[in-house]
């Protein structure tokens, strides 16, 4: 059985109830905390992607990227997320993420 790979996030302040910088800061560290463990999770992916692919040609897949962002835009419109927040924030972390998995593909290479 899959181990449980959810993220906890610390208490805060939903943002509507907020009524301080203070509680705002909070929910905001709180939620950069739990961000960086899912991009931790994620970059174990881009470990994965370069163990797995055979040519250092098929690091980066065009196709790909713009299906993920995509996904990321359909996700964001039913989460209330702006596209103009989403969009390059995904493809820079995309972009970032191939970076490194053409560093771990040369290294393991």
């Amino acid at each position: 059985m899959p181990k449980d790979m959810s993220v906890e996030v610390d208490a805060r302040v939903a943002p509507k109830d907020c009524t301080t910088m203070a509680e705002v800061r909070v929910g905001v560290d709180a939620l950069d905390r739990a961000l960086v463990k899912l991009l931790a999770e994620r970059q174990g992916y881009m470990d994965a992607a370069a163990r797995i692919k055979p040519d250092r040609k098929v690091v980066r897949d065009t196709a790909r990227i713009e299906d993920v962002v995509a996904k990321v835009k359909a996700a964001a419109t039913e989460a209330g997320l702006s596209h103009a927040i989403a969009e390059p924030v995904w493809r820079t972390l995309v972009d970032r993420c191939i970076a490194y998995e053409f560093g771990v593909w040369d290294k393991t290479r």
